[in-house]
């Protein structure tokens, strides 16, 4: 068994092939924390816990001075009996207060991975591949069950953890914070990374050491944001891509949020990460129960590198679903750079038309196909053709398309509502809005009320109506603005702080719904790009329009900072006109789909004023890409040079039996009297010998890893090198 359980000393050891995470009750029931890193056959105790006196540190035993639940790490503190750090949890009572006191009660062991009740989560499809650990922890004063779910791929090294509050009381409860984990670190010889950004700018990574306080990143807007992702990461002094300790945490979740590490008095640092307490409460009536999202939990002393690695194969094999999971992903041109709202039928035939003679292989129409959408001032919510576009409807488009050999994709923003429709005009109070205020408007549009369910059904039978009777198997789910003005019409005053978890648990309904009657579409999700690029979007939305920047050297940084915790299958990637039509930057062509080959290959441009040679160079990356697909969206991925930390970019993919590989290097402004640059591969089999295919060169994989490839001088800004490698044989065997 991979969780090993020592029922007289209430020991709890969750045992990976590479880790171990140790937890045991103490004293009078308290969950205290013990380790968590590097795999120990068996835990017992060397690293004891110690206990002095602290001074203005409370002590629960009158008959022990230095046992204080202030010093003790612990696996899900409370506020209120002690422990003056941030808790994980905090419960308001019927009478005011906010003292609660949980204590250890039982456990139970089962075989696999249960699913989270309206919650997207990672998942088993053999009970063999994870097992689950419950704790229950019980107040008994006010009858509150805490019931904390640790689940382990053991395999994988990954430990998934979330809670359920089970209210087994007579009174009802208010939760007011209801975090997925805390854990307790011993020392503080920490640095701390996250992901942080802005619209077309997403997915900077950002370290620095911590500091005694509170470090935080998390978002109010409705949404896990491009400005800070649910991600954080602490490192030692050191750690690099492939070296040093990473202690790693991801929360699978798309809206308010909360990751945070806290550096206390004693040099000891407290992480936690949930549903931001901010504008939050939860009102849990008797015989009820509230489910936080879940948090997925990487250690790994092997490097940056390969805690990725652990997060892209398990959300590559285990969160993402459907047939497309396993599917090779389709290269499409998109019309929005191409034409944005001004277009007709026969415009976007001609795209179609020089697309096809490409090879692309999906046609996706985007915004202003509905309604009277010449703009972003009308018709969201009306998802009604405009025939003015269409004459012919949106079938007749769509089947022109489909016999060119290509397939329909189609972009919606169902989430959302124009003042200027018929919708809104017809339900004024189906928005999220505060009665009596004013309504702020974000690109002209405000947000449907998902926590209600007549909103729920419009959707999906508004978006059913057109997936029915439409042949597309691509849709482009879009979402374009922050929630103001919090509150729903249908909640009442005491429920009202609901409701931003309940659009999010609204919104997981709906697309649970729509990609259970369509299986068979691949649903891309969007969020003014990489808006809401998170975990549980994945869930059901297997990959995402990673920016609407699409200039190829911001996408550097971009695609670099998401890969960060996503694998390149899931990340959105086009080749777009120059000048760029974001940041105004002219780079070449070539650069631009190295780039884009990054990802899932896409194209945004108008295809029919390309030159000659523009063409040519189009049609080479398409088949080019077509050959190395799989090898980008089901290897290995590995970064070799970060665009954060100089002038250069590159990475490489290997296939799982490592007989393959790809290598791109970009440079982003040329330099005078530059050094000799050496670029070092990543991990190739060190015992193969390996063929360049482009120049027939012959050699083996630790020469590539150990000695690099030198990179020759050109003089020129935005450039970009690629080779390929294939396995040609073994140096011991002679054959792979």
């Amino acid at each position: 068994m991979a969780i090993k359980i020592d029922v007289e000393k209430h020991l709890f050891h969750l045992q990976g092939k590479k880790t171990s995470y140790v937890m045991q009750v103490v004293r009078d029931g308290y969950l205290a924390h013990l380790y968590w890193g590097k795999r120990v056959h068996n835990y017992r105790g060397s690293n004891k816990l110690i206990f002095i006196y602290r001074g203005l540190s409370p002590n629960p035993d009158p008959q022990d001075r230095a046992f204080s639940l202030d010093t003790l790490p612990q696996e899900y503190p409370a506020f209120g009996t002690g422990d003056f750090r941030i808790p994980a949890y905090q419960i308001q009572l019927e009478n005011g207060s906010t003292v609660t006191d949980l204590r250890y009660k039982e456990y139970q062991v089962r075989q696999g991975k249960p699913v989270l009740k309206g919650l997207p989560s990672t998942y088993a499809e053999e009970q063999s591949e994870a097992e689950t650990l419950e704790i229950v922890l019980e107040d008994q004063v006010i009858g509150l069950n805490v019931i904390l779910t640790y689940s382990l791929y053991e395999e994988r090294d990954v430990i998934t953890r979330s809670v359920r509050f089970e209210n087994n009381g007579k009174r009802k409860l208010k939760i007011l914070r209801a975090l997925s984990a805390s854990v307790d670190f011993r020392d503080d010889e920490y640095e701390l990374i996250t992901l942080y950004g802005a619209h077309t700018n997403e997915k900077n990574i950002a370290r620095r050491k911590i500091v005694p306080g509170n470090q935080a990143v998390d978002s109010c807007r409705g949404a896990s944001s491009p400005q800070q992702a649910p991600f954080l990461a602490l490192v030692r002094q050191g750690t690099g891509e492939n070296h040093g300790e990473v202690y790693a945490f991801n929360l699978v979740y798309s809206g308010n949020f909360i990751a945070q590490v806290q550096v206390d008095q004693f040099q000891t640092a407290r992480v936690s990460i949930g549903i931001n307490p901010f504008d939050f409460s939860w009102l849990l009536e008797p015989a009820e129960i509230f489910q936080t999202p879940e948090v997925v939990m990487v250690y790994t002393d092997c490097g940056l590198g390969e805690m990725s690695r652990m997060y892209h194969e398990l959300y590559r094999q285990r969160l993402c679903r459907g047939i497309y999971r396993d599917l090779l992903r389709p290269i499409l041109m998109n019309n929005w750079e191409a034409t944005y709202f001004q277009f007709t039928a026969e415009k976007l035939e001609q795209i179609a038309i020089e697309a096809k003679k490409l090879g692309v292989e999906l046609f996706v129409l985007d915004d202003g196909w509905f309604g009277k959408r010449d703009n972003d001032q009308s018709s969201l919510g009306d998802w009604i053709v405009d025939r003015r576009k269409l004459p012919k409807g949106l079938t007749d488009f769509a089947n022109r398309v489909r016999n060119l050999g290509m397939e329909f994709g189609l972009w919606f923003e169902p989430e959302m509502v124009s003042p200027d429709s018929q919708l809104y005009r017809k339900h004024p109070d189906w928005c999220i809005h505060v009665l009596g205020r004013p309504r702020t408007l974000s690109r002209n549009q405000l947000i449907l009320d998902l926590s209600r369910k007549e909103v729920r059904e419009y959707i999906i039978d508004a978006v059913s109506a057109i997936l029915s009777t439409v042949p597309i198997t691509y849709v482009k789910w879009d979402m374009n603005r922050h929630m103001t003005e919090v509150g729903s019409a249908a909640l009442p005053p005491e429920r009202q702080r609901e409701t931003a978890h309940r659009y999010i648990l609204g919104l997981y309904e709906v697309m649970e719904e729509l990609i259970t009657r369509f299986p068979d579409v691949l649903f891309e999700s969007c969020s003014s790009g990489g808006g809401r690029f998170d975990a549980g979007m994945l869930y059901y939305m297997p990959q995402t329009w990673t920016s609407d920047n699409t200039d190829a050297i911001s996408r550097l940084k971009i695609q670099y900072g998401t890969s960060l915790v996503f694998p390149p299958i899931t990340m959105g990637a086009h080749v777009s006109s120059v000048p760029n039509h974001q940041v105004g930057r002219t780079t070449p062509l070539e650069t631009r789909g190295y780039v884009a080959m990054g990802g899932n290959l896409g194209y945004e441009l108008d295809v029919t004023k390309l030159t000659e040679q523009e063409r040519k160079t189009v049609k080479e990356q398409i088949s080019l890409y077509k050959e190395i697909r799989p090898l980008i969206q089901f290897g290995r991925f590995h970064r070799l040079l970060s665009p954060f930390e100089g002038n250069e970019a590159a990475w490489n993919f290997v296939s799982e039996d490592q007989t393959e590989a790809a290598v791109s290097y970009f440079k982003i402004l040329s330099e005078p009297a530059p050094a000799i640059r050496i670029v070092k591969l990543q991990g190739l089999h060190p015992d193969y010998v390996y063929k360049n295919i482009e120049t027939g060169e012959i050699f083996g994989g630790d020469e590539l890893m150990n000695a690099g490839i030198t990179l020759p001088r050109i003089k020129r800004d935005f450039i970009s090198m690629f080779w390929r490698f294939k396995a040609i044989g073994c140096h011991t065997t002679g054959h792979v």
